[in-house]
């Protein structure tokens, strides 16, 4: 069966950076499932699977603009510590929700200055190119239900 819009897509995957490094896989969680045609994975993924079979094996680079987008220097911004209050110990790398016009977005903490707390709203992977190797582990027509909600649903016919 082909990959192809409302259906779900299980994938084995490695995401590599420019470097080489893995930055994620799904070796230790096992296939990832998603329903193809929803944007439930970066628009470059798939538009790369479209078409493709149950076996099929295929390395694609993608470039920022079809992935995570470029880096944007206005996400950048100081705040005050008083912003987190109930927050003991704030050091960098650490990652917060934040409630933002458009909706709820993770920001991480790039730098802790006395009171100034320097707030990254960018993805970790914003301005990469990203290099995937995938192998098409099943594909199968998704459910009305699934459609409905645009997303998978487990074995179980809970969300997941």
């Amino acid at each position: 069966m082909q990959v192809q819009n409302d259906h779900v897509v299980s994938i084995d995957y490695t995401l590599k950076n420019d470097a080489g490094e893995v930055m994620d896989s799904s070796e230790q969680t096992g296939p990832m499932a998603y329903l193809h045609g929803h944007q439930n994975i970066i628009p470059g993924l798939e538009k790369a699977l479209d078409d493709k079979a149950v076996g099929d094996n295929l390395s694609v680079s993608i470039e920022p603009a079809d992935a995570y987008g470029e880096r944007n220097e206005e996400m950048i911004q100081t705040v005050p510590r008083s912003m987190f209050q109930g927050v003991d110990e704030i050091e960098p790398g650490m990652r917060f929700q934040a409630q933002t016009e458009g909706g709820v977005t993770v920001v991480t903490i790039k730098e802790v200055n006395g009171d100034e707390i320097t707030l990254d709203g960018n993805h970790e992977l914003a301005g990469e190119t990203l290099h995937f190797d995938v192998e098409i582990k099943d594909v199968r027509p998704a459910s009305e239900e699934e459609i409905e909600h645009g997303h998978v649903h487990g074995p179980d016919g809970h969300e997941h």
